[in-house]
Protein backbone atom coordinates (compact mmCIF):
# COMPACT_ATOMS: atom_id res chain seq x y z
CA UNK A 1 0.00 0.00 0.00
CA UNK A 2 1.11 3.42 -0.72
CA UNK A 3 -0.50 6.94 0.22
CA UNK A 4 0.11 10.45 -0.92
CA UNK A 5 -1.34 13.57 0.63
CA UNK A 6 -1.95 16.98 -0.90
CA UNK A 7 -3.89 19.99 -0.02
CA UNK A 8 -5.35 22.42 -2.58
CA UNK A 9 -7.05 25.79 -2.71
CA UNK A 10 -10.00 27.01 -3.82
CA UNK A 11 -11.19 30.48 -3.82
CA UNK A 12 -14.85 31.40 -4.18
CA UNK A 13 -16.94 34.20 -5.12
CA UNK A 14 -19.87 33.73 -2.78
CA UNK A 15 -22.52 30.73 -2.35
CA UNK A 16 -22.52 28.34 -5.26
CA UNK A 17 -20.53 25.27 -6.21
CA UNK A 18 -17.22 25.12 -7.02
CA UNK A 19 -15.79 21.87 -8.95
CA UNK A 20 -12.68 20.74 -8.31
CA UNK A 21 -13.21 17.22 -10.62
CA UNK A 22 -9.77 17.81 -12.43
CA UNK A 23 -7.43 18.76 -9.72
CA UNK A 24 -8.43 15.68 -7.80
CA UNK A 25 -8.35 13.54 -11.19
CA UNK A 26 -4.53 15.10 -11.38
CA UNK A 27 -3.40 14.33 -8.00
CA UNK A 28 -5.04 10.68 -8.39
CA UNK A 29 -3.15 10.18 -11.19
CA UNK A 30 -0.02 11.73 -10.41
CA UNK A 31 -0.09 9.29 -7.65
CA UNK A 32 0.54 6.21 -9.74
CA UNK A 33 -2.23 3.96 -8.23
CA UNK A 34 -3.80 0.89 -10.07
CA UNK A 35 -6.33 1.02 -7.35
CA UNK A 36 -7.15 2.69 -4.71
CA UNK A 37 -8.89 5.12 -3.10
CA UNK A 38 -9.08 9.52 -2.75
CA UNK A 39 -10.62 11.50 0.13
CA UNK A 40 -11.82 14.61 -0.60
CA UNK A 41 -11.79 16.72 3.12
CA UNK A 42 -13.13 19.98 3.45
CA UNK A 43 -11.33 22.06 6.27
CA UNK A 44 -14.35 24.26 7.03
CA UNK A 45 -17.30 24.51 9.15
CA UNK A 46 -19.50 26.69 6.54
CA UNK A 47 -18.53 25.03 3.48
CA UNK A 48 -19.45 21.10 2.40
CA UNK A 49 -18.57 18.42 -0.34
CA UNK A 50 -20.63 17.43 -2.91
CA UNK A 51 -20.95 15.49 -5.90
CA UNK A 52 -23.30 16.38 -8.14
CA UNK A 53 -24.14 16.86 -12.15
CA UNK A 54 -21.26 18.91 -13.81
CA UNK A 55 -23.03 18.88 -17.38
CA UNK A 56 -26.25 21.28 -16.92
CA UNK A 57 -25.43 24.21 -14.75
CA UNK A 58 -29.06 25.08 -14.09
CA UNK A 59 -28.69 21.69 -11.79
CA UNK A 60 -26.03 23.44 -9.39
CA UNK A 61 -27.92 26.61 -9.31
CA UNK A 62 -31.65 24.92 -8.54
CA UNK A 63 -29.38 23.10 -5.58
CA UNK A 64 -27.84 26.35 -4.75
CA UNK A 65 -31.57 27.96 -4.55
CA UNK A 66 -33.15 24.36 -2.93
CA UNK A 67 -30.65 24.83 0.66
CA UNK A 68 -31.65 28.48 0.43
CA UNK A 69 -35.46 28.04 0.95
CA UNK A 70 -34.61 24.84 3.14
CA UNK A 71 -32.12 27.40 5.82
CA UNK A 72 -32.72 31.01 4.50
CA UNK A 73 -30.26 33.38 5.81
CA UNK A 74 -30.98 35.64 8.52
CA UNK A 75 -33.76 33.11 10.21
CA UNK A 76 -34.81 34.16 13.44
CA UNK A 77 -34.62 30.90 15.34
CA UNK A 78 -30.73 31.38 14.68
CA UNK A 79 -28.85 33.17 17.63
CA UNK A 80 -25.56 32.75 16.20
CA UNK A 81 -25.39 35.61 14.44
CA UNK A 82 -21.31 37.07 15.28
CA UNK A 83 -20.36 36.49 11.37
CA UNK A 84 -23.20 37.96 9.72
CA UNK A 85 -26.88 36.21 8.61
CA UNK A 86 -25.73 33.73 6.33
CA UNK A 87 -23.05 32.30 9.08
CA UNK A 88 -25.44 29.74 11.23
CA UNK A 89 -27.52 28.75 7.93
CA UNK A 90 -23.94 27.79 6.45
CA UNK A 91 -23.25 25.66 9.27
CA UNK A 92 -26.76 24.00 9.12
CA UNK A 93 -26.44 23.51 5.37
CA UNK A 94 -22.76 21.71 5.39
CA UNK A 95 -24.03 19.60 8.51
CA UNK A 96 -26.65 18.86 5.81
CA UNK A 97 -24.70 17.42 3.19
CA UNK A 98 -20.76 16.22 3.94
CA UNK A 99 -17.98 17.30 4.54
CA UNK A 100 -15.68 14.40 3.24
CA UNK A 101 -16.31 12.19 0.31
CA UNK A 102 -14.27 8.62 -0.51
CA UNK A 103 -13.83 8.05 -4.46
CA UNK A 104 -12.56 4.54 -5.74
CA UNK A 105 -9.29 4.41 -7.94
CA UNK A 106 -10.34 2.05 -10.30
CA UNK A 107 -7.56 1.32 -13.57
CA UNK A 108 -5.60 4.20 -12.33
CA UNK A 109 -8.53 6.72 -12.63
CA UNK A 110 -10.99 8.11 -10.61
CA UNK A 111 -14.84 6.03 -10.52
CA UNK A 112 -17.03 9.05 -10.81
CA UNK A 113 -19.78 8.33 -13.51
CA UNK A 114 -20.13 10.09 -16.93
CA UNK A 115 -21.97 13.22 -15.44
CA UNK A 116 -20.73 13.27 -12.07
CA UNK A 117 -17.98 16.28 -10.84
CA UNK A 118 -16.79 16.95 -7.04
CA UNK A 119 -17.61 20.02 -5.90
CA UNK A 120 -16.98 22.67 -2.75
CA UNK A 121 -20.53 23.74 -2.29
CA UNK A 122 -19.49 27.62 -0.52
CA UNK A 123 -22.32 28.10 1.74
CA UNK A 124 -21.41 31.92 2.89
CA UNK A 125 -21.93 34.60 0.74
CA UNK A 126 -18.77 36.89 0.73
CA UNK A 127 -15.39 35.29 -1.11
CA UNK A 128 -13.37 32.86 0.90
CA UNK A 129 -10.49 30.78 0.47
CA UNK A 130 -10.99 27.60 0.99
CA UNK A 131 -8.68 24.53 1.80
CA UNK A 132 -9.65 20.99 0.66
CA UNK A 133 -7.01 17.48 1.73
CA UNK A 134 -6.92 15.13 -0.87
CA UNK A 135 -5.50 11.61 0.21
CA UNK A 136 -4.76 9.08 -1.75
CA UNK A 137 -4.12 4.97 -0.59
CA UNK A 138 -4.14 2.29 -2.90
CA UNK A 139 -1.40 0.10 -5.05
Amino acid sequence: MRQAQREITLKTTGAGLYEFSRDARAFAASAAMETGQLTAYCRHTSASLVIQENADPDVQRDLVAFFHRLVPDGDPLFVHTMEGPDDMPAHVKSALTQTSIVIPITHGELALGTWQGLYLFEHRQAPHTRKIVLHVIGA
